[in-house]
């Protein structure tokens, strides 16, 4: 292999992992003014990304390198950037939002302000996790304006994001109930110190939450599908004033908003999407991350990891929901 081309992984089309997904040699990409290079270690593969490539995001380069979320080194600083940077431990965010070259190769090109210092006891396996669960949870957090007396629901509490918001609510003061799948995923959480579980195919989630809190709902649900979670609104689950945060829906068309059962209760919906956060948002979202990092308050859930030439597996399992925890690609 020549100095110049490095390993990737890409599709030219959208399709099913094992149809579209090659790996191959791909010319090792310089940064420009401003920008940082990043010799990828590992690369997270999220939902969203195998969503991109199956044809939720029609392929509108050439090819694609996958994968916004990733960690590694700085090997190599633009003009305009801060030389001092080289050899700094990283993570990234959006490296694929919005453009072909994602972190799914040995290097990824970025401006300075997406690539952030990684601390020397965060390894480079959870650095992979940060940029869309890490992120995406702060902001999901801070949206339902949690303290020391509130109560809130985290929907998929074993999940990427779930697991992540659970202890972001958790160090704001707040009560954290959660829903799982299974007893594997309930029991992975009490080992985390989060009790008070919700089995939702085998408990009613209502029934319980109003047993948990004594008839009183809660302050707060956070949620990673609104097309099934929003009936528990109706049932009273969310309290007088509360805050429904939502970031997806397996439902991407219409979904009903009981509205007689919101407004007497003075309830909010609110939505975002962490590729979008604004400059202030981001900036606290990454500051507020990255503070937890330092004292170490952040407990990282890998599931499994992948060689980049195994990478349709990665996104086969992703797709199944086949591993606990974040799936990682190694680079």
């Amino acid at each position: 292999m020549t100095a110049d081309m490095m390993r990737a992984a890409w599709y030219e089309h959208n399709g099913a992992a094992a149809e579209v997904l090659r790996v191959g040699k791909q010319p090792v990409p310089e940064p420009g003014e401003g920008q940082l290079r990043v010799r990828i270690m590992c690369s997270g593969v999220n939902p969203s990304d195998v969503k991109s490539r199956a044809g939720g995001r029609p392929v509108r380069w050439d090819r694609i390198i996958p994968h916004s979320d990733g960690a590694g080194i700085v090997d190599k600083v633009g003009e305009g950037a801060d030389h001092n940077r080289v050899g700094q431990r990283v993570w990234v965010w959006n490296a694929q939002y919005g453009r072909p070259y994602g972190t799914a190769a040995e290097y990824v090109v970025l401006p300075a302000e997406q690539v952030v210092y990684l601390p020397d006891s965060v390894a480079f396996e959870a650095g992979a996790c940060l940029g869309i669960p890490a992120l995406t949870a702060f902001r999901a957090v801070e949206l339902a304006d949690l303290g020391p007396d509130a109560t809130v629901l985290i929907i998929g509490g074993a999940s990427g994001v779930g697991y992540y918001a659970a202890q972001m609510a958790r160090a704001s003061g707040a009560r954290v109930l959660t829903t799982v799948g299974s007893a594997d995923k309930a029991a992975f959480l009490r080992g985390a110190g989060f009790e008070e579980t919700i089995l939702y195919k085998q408990e009613p989630v209502a029934e319980r939450v109003m047993a948990l809190t004594n008839g009183a709902g809660v302050h707060a649900i956070i949620d990673m599908d609104l097309s099934t979670t929003i009936t528990l609104v109706d049932q009273s689950v969310l309290a007088h004033h509360g805050r429904y945060v939502c970031y997806g829906s397996n439902e991407r068309g219409v979904v009903p908003l009981n509205y007689g059962a919101w407004l007497p209760r003075s309830l909010s919906l609110h939505f975002f999407l962490v590729y979008e956060l604004t400059g202030i948002q981001r900036e606290r979202a990454v500051n507020g991350v990255q503070a937890l990092l330092q004292r170490e308050l952040l407990q990282h859930h890998i599931g499994q990891s992948f060689e980049l030439a195994d990478i349709a597996l990665a996104h086969q399992v992703v797709e199944e929901g086949g591993s606990q925890g974040n799936v990682i690609v190694k680079c």
